[in-house]
């Protein structure tokens, strides 16, 4: 089954749509194959392979996140698919139309400002850990619903309680948190919203 260059671009268009790569390129590595040479990697004029500089793309990408593929390519002067490899390589995915860092290992914890939690030994064992701190205004309803809605319940329940050990406190919290429907959680979450908004307008 033989086809031109044309025809197979033809394919190639209808396939990839806009990611297919461009009729010239296509014609040139018709004639490559055609020499048994099987490198699609794209050349400069001269023979020599186009290098794709990881600086570059970053140099692009901070000018305009939202561009696609193609045009990163052409503004490169390399194949779309040499861009998808880079972009690979440099740990970026799309989101939202956005081309960002997929970073599965970075941790941030939600850490508030409570005398205990900001002691100088917490302070450094968190720096031990190069997990990002993300600290919140204290008596911040809308950013710790728990604090004002669930614990103040349970405190409440919690008055006339007598513990003699770990179990029996475990097994109460336990039974307490079993004792309540959706709605009382979600009543809570939305309590936080509201004085969220509360502030927000203030």
């Amino acid at each position: 089954m033989k086809k031109s260059a044309a025809e197979v671009h033809r394919m190639l268009s209808n396939t990839y749509g806009e990611a297919a790569i461009n009729e010239r390129t296509c014609r040139e590595w018709f004639q490559r194959f055609k020499n048994g040479d099987f490198d699609v990697e794209d050349r400069h004029s001269d023979g020599r392979e186009k290098v794709c500089e990881d600086a570059e793309l970053e140099a692009l990408l901070d000018q305009d996140s939202c561009q696609n593929q193609e045009e990163l390519a052409r503004s490169l002067e390399v194949t779309q698919q040499t861009i998808s490899k880079r972009l690979k390589v440099m740990g970026m995915i799309q989101n939202q139309g956005n081309w960002i860092p997929y970073e599965l290992d970075k941790v941030i914890l939600q850490h508030d400002n409570a005398r205990p939690h900001v002691a100088k030994v917490i302070k450094t064992y968190l720096e031990t850990l190069k997990w990002e701190v993300l600290s919140h205004p204290p008596y911040s309803p809308d950013v710790a619903p728990s604090d004002y809605h669930l614990l103040r319940s349970m405190a409440h329940d919690l008055a006339n309680q007598h513990f003699r050990i770990y179990e029996e406190v475990k097994n109460w919290i336990d039974s307490w948190i079993a004792s309540k429907d959706d709605q009382f959680f979600r009543r809570g979450i939305c309590m936080g919203e509201s004085s969220g908004q509360r502030w927000t307008i203030l």
